[in-house]
């Protein structure tokens, strides 16, 4: 079974099985949302991407997943060795995962793009404004005593609200115990078992939506 799984993940299978998750369930999807956040896996036998994280007190990988407004898996970043704060490396990251989105067809712009304020960065923002989205990330002080000079960023705090909807969808992702606590040394392994992960919870999500 493992070489077989090895041999998809090679070949690109399982992230076509994940997209064509998305184009079964894109009539349910709302696109005038994206929630980002980040999902830390113990790694037990360390590997790729792997490194101490304090706030666990133990070696993770991170990764961060997308969803829409309902809480659907629709694009993710790659992995990133959990001693790096959350705003690493989030350009390259984030452009990739919005093209990813336009491939598949799905229109993003004028949507908003949920973050908290770990990832309020200037190139964040500007990535979200030249794909057409409007970043709603609460400012990030960083210990400034008094506030930033210049215009006020624009933040919705009722649109902020909604992406606590991705919490369940993290939920179900933390039930695949292959995904809670890393084995896997291999980065495109590990990877292509979250990629499979998204699209079983995609068709989950969609049946309870359909009721």
């Amino acid at each position: 079974m493992y070489y077989h799984f090895r041999k998809w993940s090679r070949d690109g299978s399982l992230k076509r099985v994940w997209q064509g998750s998305l184009t079964a369930i894109e009539p349910l999807l709302d696109l005038s949302e994206l929630n980002l956040d980040g999902s830390h896996a113990i790694a037990k036998k360390g590997g790729e991407s792997v490194a101490y994280q304090g706030r666990k007190k133990a070696k993770t990988t991170n990764i961060l997943p997308i969803t829409d407004a309902k809480g659907f898996i629709i694009a993710s970043t790659g992995l990133v060795a959990g001693n790096h704060n959350d705003a690493y490396n989030l350009k390259p990251h984030l452009q990739a995962a919005f093209r990813w989105l336009k491939e598949q067809g799905l229109s993003i712009r004028g949507a908003y793009f949920n973050a908290d304020s770990a990832f309020d960065t200037q190139e964040a923002r500007k990535t979200c404004f030249n794909h057409g989205l409007r970043p709603n990330i609460p400012e990030n002080k960083r210990n400034r005593k008094k506030n930033k000079r210049g215009r006020k960023r624009s933040f919705n705090d009722e649109v902020y609200k909604h992406r606590f909807t991705s919490e369940r969808s993290f939920a179900w992702i933390d039930k695949f115990r292959a995904l809670l606590v890393r084995f896997d040394r291999r980065d495109l392994y590990f990877l292509n078992e979250h990629y499979l992960a998204f699209a079983m919870i995609n068709v989950r999500h969609s049946v309870s939506e359909k009721g």
